[in-house]
């Protein structure tokens, strides 16, 4: 990642805005995923190491890679040259703009190695990802103990690969995701529900492919790397229940809203009138093994040892930041205050990193994102500081439907903004950040990643 992607107009005015956006491009280095693959699988002739795990190809009959996430095609694209003539075929979902290459009949097709790339819609799922996660279930069809199946899953899976239950439609998963995203609910509730709604999700990816040998790579975007969670934990045993999935509808007084079909199921699901999803010790689970290659923790750790290079002093938080976006940038702006005007917990020149992944509730009907949020929220407490930064990055490039991963904030935003005219509190109000940050020039855009582990925040007192 080129550094000179995180320029923004804060960035050339501060002091060490050039060491910031070296920090940021080392973090995202850190969870590349072409390379966090190729740190974990590792071949010679016939044997393939998996991190502490082997396996000998010349026991399977065929080699299928699946994957579904942002970070799938530099996923896909080291694991297949290293299976490379083993490779049977695969089939890898993404987002729309993620693929690249050439389109041919509405896919992604990879003339190498025989894989199909499907581009999809997220965070809302469309038709397209439905197609692919039909693909998907076609290829796999018939396997047997002599095949051999790596799953490739990063974040956003579980709005790529979606293939609903028998009586929900596509139209309804859509109408209940909206609601779950506007209400401020965590990624873990929405994926309460979507699991239960899903032929894929919470363990039915590893069920569609027992009785054959499973090695699922994971890239975390989710706190704590809970691996149920992660794209819905299509890999591996669901610790959710039909239980856990309806309290969400009545904790955020949308079942109202929800649609019919999806109250059915649920409401079916509760008396058990429907099976629930594999728990630990199903037998779909005897031959599977899941890793991850990639998580917030790794990218915090490189920012800080990249910052520590460039002369700071440096604090690593905690990689278990959640809450309220408005709320988070608050308590980060105090602690830039802290940093400024006491030199605590550290001296200047300090850089103190957080990670995790906050949420918005929908107040207004403006344009943003958590990260950017989280940014605008921070503005009226950091103003009038001297040498101080806040900075925050969505690691996939993309914070909520816009082309920016994040904003930078100092202590001079407040005065900049008020002499163009712009009020950071009626913005806020709004919901809409991205304009604000805009105008001024400090919106991060440095494009799709194309690897995705949470967010990251940095406070900077220079």
């Amino acid at each position: 990642m080129n550094p000179e992607l995180f320029w923004t107009t804060s960035l050339r005015m501060i002091p060490a805005g050039a060491a910031v956006t070296r920090i940021l491009a080392a973090a995202l280095a850190a969870v590349e995923p072409d390379a966090a693959v190729r740190r974990c699988l590792h071949r010679a002739g016939d044997q393939l190491q998996v991190g502490q795990h082997d396996y000998d190809l010349s026991q399977y009959d065929r080699v299928f890679l699946v994957g579904a996430g942002k970070a799938g095609v530099p996923m896909a694209r080291a694991a297949a040259e290293l299976l490379a003539d083993r490779l049977t075929g695969g089939v890898v979902v993404v987002k729309e703009g993620y693929a690249g290459g050439l389109q041919i009949a509405g896919s992604l097709q990879s003339a190498i190695y025989n894989l199909q790339l499907v581009e999809a819609g997220h965070p809302i799922p469309d038709e397209r990802g439905v197609a692919g996660a039909r693909r998907m279930r076609t290829m796999l069809a018939g396997l047997t103990e002599r095949d051999l199946v790596i799953a490739l899953i990063s974040g956003g899976g579980s709005a790529l690969l979606t293939l609903p239950i028998a009586g929900v439609g596509l139209a309804d998963l859509q109408t209940l995701t909206a609601h779950l995203l506007r209400c401020g609910a965590s990624i873990n509730e929405i994926n309460w529900l979507r699991k239960h709604l899903d032929q894929v999700k919470g363990g039915g990816l590893a069920r569609m492919i027992a009785p054959a040998t499973l090695v699922a790579l994971i890239l975390s975007d989710v706190v704590g790397d809970p691996l149920d969670v992660i794209a819905s934990g299509p890999t591996v045993p669901d610790s959710s229940s039909f239980a856990d999935a309806y309290a969400v509808l009545e904790g955020y007084d949308i079942v109202v809203s929800t649609p019919p079909s999806i109250l059915d199921h649920l409401r079916r699901g509760l008396v058990g009138a429907v099976a629930e999803t594999p728990k630990a010790g199903d037998p779909c689970f005897a031959r599977a093994t899941t890793i991850v290659v990639g998580s917030n923790a790794q990218a915090a750790q490189a920012a800080i040892t990249a910052a520590r290079g460039e002369g700071f002093n440096t604090l690593l938080l905690t990689t278990y930041l959640q809450g309220e976006a408005r709320e988070v940038g608050r308590v980060l702006a105090a602690l830039g205050r802290e940093l400024a005007l006491r030199g605590q917990p550290l001296p200047r020149p300090a850089c103190v990193v957080v990670g995790g992944e906050t949420t918005v509730t929908l107040r207004g009907a403006g344009l943003g994102g958590r990260n950017q949020e989280l940014a605008l929220a921070a503005v009226a407490d950091l103003a009038g500081l001297a040498d101080i930064a806040l900075i925050t990055l969505a690691t996939d490039g993309g914070d909520g439907p816009t082309d920016a991963a994040g904003a930078v904030v100092t202590g001079a935003t407040l005065d900049q903004a008020r002499r163009v005219g712009l009020d950071a509190a009626a913005h806020l109000v709004r919901n809409d950040a991205y304009p604000f940050f805009a105008t001024l020039g400090d919106l991060l855009r440095p494009g799709p990643t194309q690897t995705n582990v949470n967010d990251l925040a940095l406070i900077c007192a220079f």
